[in-house]
């Protein structure tokens, strides 16, 4: 696991890092708290910290408080280290946003069962996160975080002046095969095709379950052309090669609508979501297994299989 040390104290610091390095951590350094405020704020943060409570630039508590104030990303469990060790201090650091203290000079067993205790929670926050934000069948996003998404790459687009694109899918005659072989038998195919999806779509892609046999994949900042190749990919994913389950191999395919903003277009969730299933049932009228692309106020048939 990452965690995180700021300690203006080079000598402590330095201690901290040999131990946690020992301990089997991945450990990122810094020397003051502005630099820590600037580790904390990055994508992939580390979802443990050790901060020195009296550092320059921002102290541990300081940095603590924006962090419960920024309520942003993932939670992040923060030790303070502190030579402050009285009642008030302790009362003070916990209050803006602390999780544990650590007295000066600290116990390098009291700092490992510290942060085991430390790790504990973060593992149980993430699992919780995980199960409030993901499809349980599938392990897609599910409805809520997905349209959060869908959201969130709207506006980018539009502060960034650049394309996204948005596709809806659903798989053919879904009913028919949880009629003929059984819902346990349908699971099995809703989440053979979430597998076969995810391993076609590009790192910045993002995949939900919008609910049933739909799904909707956010395409952060794809062009048209980009967008009609990716899912024309993922149509054929799904028909390349029947499900292998328990009932015996089923054959499956899918219809997509696709949208894409202009550069820089506002378009809100609603219009996206709209125009995507617009070109969906076309995709279905024109006899399913089909990619339709909605350019401007057009629906257009891009690509089609064999149904």
């Amino acid at each position: 696991m990452r965690i995180l040390i700021a300690d203006d104290d080079e000598v402590s610091r330095c201690k901290l890092e040999a131990l946690l390095s020992k301990w089997g951590y991945e450990v990122i350094s810094v020397e003051d708290g502005m630099l820590a405020w600037e580790a904390l704020q990055q994508e992939n943060a580390p979802r443990l910290t050790i901060l020195d409570w009296m550092m320059p630039g921002m102290d541990g508590s300081e940095i603590c408080r924006q962090l419960r104030q920024s309520r942003k990303g993932a939670y992040v469990y923060v030790l303070l280290l502190t030579s402050k060790v009285g009642k008030e201090d302790i009362v003070a650091g916990m209050e803006a946003g602390a999780d544990d203290y650590l007295g000066k000079p600290f116990d390098a067993q009291e700092l490992k069962v510290r942060l085991r205790a430390g790790k504990r929670i973060v593992d149980l926050e993430e699992a919780l996160r995980v199960q409030a934000t993901h499809d349980a069948l599938t392990g897609a996003w599910n409805h809520g975080a997905i349209i959060d998404m869908l959201q969130m790459e709207l506006a980018r687009a539009e502060r960034e002046g650049i394309s996204t694109g948005a596709v809806l899918m659903d798989l053919d005659h879904f009913k028919q095969v949880n009629d003929t072989y059984g819902h346990l038998t349908g699971d099995a195919v809703l989440r053979e095709a979430a597998q076969r999806m995810t391993r076609v779509l590009r790192r910045s892609d993002v995949l939900g379950r919008y609910g049933g046999e739909e799904f909707l994949v956010v395409l952060p900042g794809c062009e048209a052309l980009d967008a009609q190749g990716l899912a024309e990919r993922l149509r054929r994913c799904i028909a390349c090669d029947p499900v292998a389950t328990s009932m015996g191999k089923v054959s499956s395919t899918i219809s997509l609508g696709v949208v894409i903003t202009g550069k820089g277009e506002r378009m809100g969730v609603a219009e996206v979501l709209q125009r995507a299933d617009e070109a969906l049932y076309q995709a279905k009228r024109e006899g399913r297994n089909r990619v339709v692309v909605v350019t401007g106020s057009d629906l257009v048939v891009v690509t089609h299989g064999q149904d």
